[in-house]
């Protein structure tokens, strides 16, 4: 088991629903990453990841909403809507991108790369904030678990 290079995500009607690549060949993933509110008040964010053909983070577009007691929930979809139409013409398909890591807001985002914490465990590749997709060996195989 090792450290993945790639990570195929599958475009699915769940946490993958807006996954796939632009009409200029950028890949793409729009999501809602969050901090959980039992860590002192949480946070909600609309994020938009685009990559590379290669699989290589171009940009992040986050957007800080606040927390979940006080969300808008209106505001939240028109801000998701406007992040999906910016992208002009898509195809909604699967996506190999690389793991990677940045900081906005005080918060760690990305497809974060999480080693074993010991010899019975394995690497894994988790969207953060939130932990809300675990990606595990098959890298290629698209799937996730929740």
């Amino acid at each position: 088991m090792s450290r993945p290079d790639l990570i195929a995500i599958e475009h699915d009607d769940y946490h993958a629903e807006h996954v796939g690549q632009t009409a200029d060949g950028k890949q793409f993933f729009l999501t809602t990453p969050f901090v959980p509110s039992s860590t002192g008040g949480g946070g909600e964010y609309i994020a938009l990841y685009l990559f590379d053909t290669a699989g290589n983070l171009l940009e992040a577009r986050i957007d800080e909403l606040g927390q979940r007691a006080t969300l808008d929930r209106a505001e939240r979809r028109r801000l998701y809507e406007a992040r999906l139409i910016e992208l002009g013409e898509v195809t909604y398909q699967r996506i190999n991108v690389a793991p990677f890591a940045l900081e906005r807001f005080g918060t760690t985002f990305g497809l974060v790369v999480r080693p074993p914490y010991d010899d019975e465990d394995v690497w894994a590749v988790e969207m953060q904030p939130g932990n809300y997709m675990a990606f595990f060996e098959p890298w290629d195989s698209g799937i996730y678990d929740t």
